[in-house]
């Protein structure tokens, strides 16, 4: 059998065998990430949904890269009365993560324009094409695997808020034990959705039943929402940020997002403190990547001032401030990398916060809490300016080696996103790791004064007492967590998956799990 050309990587392998259908059928990367996210919001229903938001990179042959900003849009106006807006607890095991959910919680989606824009500027087949591996998992269901059921576990309260929460994961009632490991999952309201969209665009949502009954669940139980939001939703297109890290040239999220530059910020100052004679993961290797995450930490403080997140021209030019002044050289999320073969590669980035816990049962869809999601609303909740972009954390990148080589990557994983792409980029640059040990390497995240330090037993014994004595308070992981994100990459030569997540990759004619 020929050994097929494109690569793929995404967080599920039943999201990586939907890409690999529409690109064996003819599709290009757009139609082959269509399929997957769709796909995703299926086999990954807590990290995905058409009732959130994302962003992507896109390039095609010989033309530079393009990023479609599709996230999630602030209200025009607060609801008059009584909100619908409270806290939950997310157990992720060693660390517990306070997240607002309710109606109140809400923003503007942007997943099914964003896909219509996808489609429309870079599509090739039709969209009754694109839809069919989706509707097939959706209507014929797909095994709950490990990553998937823990994640369930993590936000239980959020399926537990509603009954239509639970109806939508098949419970019983709202204390009915959660799904098993091997139980299928199936959403066949979502399947009927997906049709509809295929025949009617994304007015199917916008326009049409769907958005007027969110529309009225936000209006009587104290959501923002109101149908002047749906209707005023745009896509936008936007110039990709870039900049260069020692050899390498970087293209990311530009803002009003966030998370390229933050990307850009840690490894700018990565590139002061990192020597090429320090050895990997010794102790002055962790604390380059520690100081490196603090000062990007501390730089943000600059970038969010009211003013700022108001305007995302202003963003921009404070952001290019902070780069002028460096020498040249936690939410549910999932990622999907793709490389057709034929030049045109994509990284896209989809969230659904942690899920509102409102459903529209007609059509399967768990709506987002981005409104409720601290680290995009910075400013405290319900203070956000109308009618604008949140600051997403969310960071698809390309990454173009000195040799040439293009690498397609991104993660989920919240406010770990920046922390994860930062140390892989630079053990794909510093120290010349394959990609999937780069990939594979145990983390480090700094929020605040807390490091977490990943598989926190298999450092170096002089790098963990490195850790164990400076000054930030730690806590060690026993193991590998999705806390610390999920990166997805492909090159030209291979694709790698992040087992953190549970991630598939094909590249070749059969779908890798590591």
């Amino acid at each position: 059998m020929t050994t097929p050309a494109f690569r793929i990587a995404t967080g599920h392998r039943a999201t990586t065998h939907a890409a690999q259908v529409i690109l064996e059928s003819g599709g290009n990367a757009a139609d082959a990430a269509i399929a997957a996210v769709l796909t995703a919001c299926v086999a990954e229903p807590m990290l995905a949904s058409l009732g959130g938001g994302g962003h992507a990179l896109i390039q095609a042959a010989d033309t530079p890269p393009i990023a479609l900003d599709f996230f999630a849009q602030t209200p025009q106006a607060l609801h008059p009365g009584p909100l619908d807006f409270y806290p939950i607890l997310g157990n992720f095991g060693p660390d517990v993560q306070e997240f607002h959910v309710g109606m109140a919680s809400i923003a503007t989606p942007g997943v099914i324009h964003g896909l219509e824009a996808l489609h429309q500027r870079f599509g090739k087949l039709p969209k009754t094409a694109l839809i069919e591996p989706a509707c097939h998992y959706a209507r014929q269901g797909v095994p709950l695997n490990t990553v998937q059921h823990h994640a369930l576990e993590i936000l239980e309260p959020i399926l537990r808020a509603t009954p239509a929460a639970g109806r939508w994961l098949g419970l019983a009632s709202t204390d009915a034990p959660l799904p098993r490991v091997g139980d299928l999952l199936t959403n066949a309201p979502l399947a009927d959705f997906m049709t509809l969209w295929a025949s009617e665009g994304a007015a199917a949502f916008y326009q049409g039943e769907v958005g007027r009954l969110l529309v009225a669940a936000c209006s009587a139980t104290g959501g923002h929402l109101t149908s002047d939001d749906l209707m005023a939703y745009q896509s936008q297109w936007r110039t990709p940020l870039t900049w260069r890290y020692r050899s390498a040239t970087l293209w990311s999220n530009p803002p009003p997002a966030f998370g390229g530059m933050m990307l850009a910020l840690s490894l700018l100052d990565l590139n002061e403190r990192l020597s090429n004679q320090h050895k990997f993961r010794s102790p002055e290797h962790v604390s380059a990547l520690v100081q490196a995450m603090a000062s990007a930490m501390d730089k943000r403080t600059a970038l969010e001032k009211p003013q700022l997140l108001a305007d995302e021209t202003a963003l921009g030019a404070t952001f290019d401030r902070i780069v002028a002044n460096h020498a040249p050289s936690r939410r549910g999320t999932t990622h999907i990398s793709i490389d057709d073969g034929e030049g045109m590669g994509i990284a896209l980035t989809l969230s659904n916060g942690e899920g509102s816990g409102h459903v529209i049962e007609s059509a399967g869809i768990m709506m987002n809490n981005m409104l409720g999601e601290e680290d995009i609303n910075r400013g405290g909740f319900h203070q956000w300016p109308p009618n604008r972009r949140l600051a997403s954390m969310m960071t698809p990148t390309i990454l173009v080696l000195a040799s040439g080589q293009r690498i397609l990557l991104g993660s989920g994983g919240s406010n770990r996103i920046r922390t994860a792409l930062m140390q892989v980029v630079a053990n794909l640059v510093d120290f010349d790791l394959d990609l999937q040990a780069a990939i594979d390497a145990p983390r480090l995240h700094l929020e605040e004064d807390l490091l977490s330090i990943e598989l926190a037993s298999e450092w170096p014994d002089e790098t963990r007492q490195w850790l164990m004595d400076q000054p930030h308070q730690t806590k060690p992981w026993p193991s590998a967590s999705l806390f610390f994100g999920g990166v997805h990459a492909v090159s030209g030569k291979v694709a790698c998956a992040d087992a953190r997540r549970e991630g598939a990759a094909v590249d070749g004619d059969c779908v890798r799990v590591p």
